[in-house]
């Protein structure tokens, strides 16, 4: 990795309002090795490379109406909703940069620093995307900043960005001080962007600020059709990924779980923007554990991979798809006795997946089958009903049996309760239905044969107008057609 010119190149500040004098009177003396004449070298000579035949993101329309909802939801008062800015992993190098779902969501750009306001006219909204322009070639910011278009590549222009996204653009550097100067109600999504919180400190309040924040988690709980398509989009590369381990589990058993991790990983870049969250590839007891995300353990034939992973799109949607496989290629007796069983409480689960059902009434369902099961093997003293009264169940199945699936893998998690968990299903909703059975290694209270079994199935549902889609049915569930499955691709 390159080293900068200097240890003393600045970076460029967050949210300046000026920045070309202060360069100026540091080009000399604070920059070792750059000389008046290289300095003005620099300045001239290079081609003219704005785009001018840009066509609009495909999401345009959408993000469009989105913005109009917010604007109705708020009248009269001004909006602000940062992308968030860059963090440091070490000394001088960066995360890779997500931008917050919220800014993403309504404007469909990703770019570090960018700040979507929403200004009050009339009886609605003027929306303004803030962003940084393109570097100044004059004052040499392009190639004496870290965060120079030098190091670290070229940005759209303003006016590049006004056709992109639709809205009107401007240097989000001059807007912390518009927002000091600026009066009347006024409302910020918290937590992104320290810079812009600042220039708001004595204008806003908390409790005003997370109603804002709320509705819009809400608003994604119904998903529009370019979001439903983006998701499908992602499910389906998950699918090719998880047929990529299959393929290479020989290789795994040589290695680790790593291996499997990776081999993942490609296919989430190669198709995609990322994996939506860390991948979990757990071999063996490590898919007793919910969130193993080391990732470091053995892979061994005999033993079962429970793999959780998903691409993420370009777009930000991502899947979340779980399969738990042999590593040899068949169940044995005892793994398939508790994966038929997480699979019959899927299919429950599944099945009370329709719009007007009450959110809660899948997991209730995954529950009783799972129940049943250990009642009938004698692991807790029935009967069903006293069982799940006192949650005695929770032992060993663990988890909630799904969550709401966006451009967050927990999507919606602001939303009130009575909107999400207490709420009813609706056409658009994406969620996933994963029930599970975990027998910890060192459980004495199951026989010895269950101990370090961990199995999930997951799928990823869309409500539909008269009843449910499995987006992830790429994926055999049953434990034959998952045998089968796998030995087609190994051999």
């Amino acid at each position: 990795m390159a080293e900068e010119l200097t240890p003393e190149t600045p970076e460029t500040p967050e949210h300046p309002e000026e920045t070309e004098e202060p360069i100026k009177q540091r080009k000399n003396g604070l920059y070792p090795g750059v000389s008046d004449e290289l300095a003005e070298n620099m300045k001239s000579g290079w081609a003219d490379t704005e785009l001018h035949d840009l066509e609009p993101i495909a999401q345009a329309a959408e993000t469009a109406a989105r913005r109009a909802a917010l604007s109705a939801r708020f009248p009269g008062e001004r909006l602000v909703i940062p992308a968030g800015n860059l963090k440091t992993r070490s000394n001088d190098t960066d995360y890779p940069f997500r931008a917050s779902v919220e800014y993403a969501y309504l404007t469909g750009n990703q770019t570090e620093d960018g700040v979507l306001v929403l200004e009050p006219r009339g009886e609605g909204h003027e929306a303004t995307i803030h962003l940084l322009p393109r570097s100044d070639r004059e004052n040499g910011e392009f190639w004496l900043s870290g965060q120079g278009e030098l190091w670290v590549g070229r940005r759209h222009s303003l006016s590049e960005a006004e056709k992109r996204y639709g809205i009107p653009a401007a240097d989000v550097r001059e807007l912390a001080g518009v927002l000091r100067e600026a009066t009347g109600p006024v409302r910020v999504v918290r937590g992104y962007d320290a810079g812009i919180e600042a220039a708001l400190t004595d204008k806003v309040t908390a409790e005003r600020d997370e109603e804002l924040r709320v509705f819009l988690s809400e608003a994604r709980l119904v998903k529009d059709a370019f979001e439903v398509g983006e998701l499908q989009k992602a499910v389906d590369s998950t699918v090719r990924g998880f047929e990529d381990v299959v393929r290479v589990l020989d290789k795994a058993e040589a290695t680790s779980e790593r291996y499997i991790e990776g081999t993942f990983f490609l296919r989430a870049r190669v198709e995609g923007n990322d994996v939506g969250y860390g991948t979990i590839a757990a071999a063996g007891a490590h898919a007793c554990t919910l969130h193993w995300v080391r990732n470091d353990g053995p892979v061994r034939s005999g033993d079962l991979l429970l793999l959780d992973a998903g691409v993420e799109t370009h777009t930000y949607y991502t899947a979340d798809v779980t399969r738990t496989l042999p590593v040899g290629g068949r169940f044995t007796e005892i793994q398939k006795k508790i994966y038929d069983a997480v699979y019959d409480a899927q299919e429950a689960g599944i099945a009370a997946v329709v719009p007007g059902a009450k959110y809660r009434d899948f997991h209730d369902a995954a529950q009783r089958v799972l129940t049943e099961r250990l009642v009938e093997w004698g692991l807790v003293e029935g009967p069903v009903e006293r069982v799940l009264e006192l949650g005695l169940q929770r032992r060993w199945t663990l988890h909630g049996t799904g969550h709401m699936l966006g451009m967050d893998v927990h999507d919606c998690a602001a939303a009130r309760v009575e909107s999400y968990v207490d709420g009813t299903l609706e056409p658009g909703m994406v969620l996933t239905v994963e029930p599970g059975l975990y027998f910890q290694a060192d459980d004495l209270t199951v026989p010895e044969e269950y101990r370090g079994i961990g199995v999930r199935i997951e799928d990823d549902i869309l409500v539909t107008e008269d009843g449910r889609r499995n987006l992830s049915d790429g994926l055999p569930r049953r434990s034959d057609d998952v045998e089968s499955w796998m030995a087609s691709l190994k051999g």
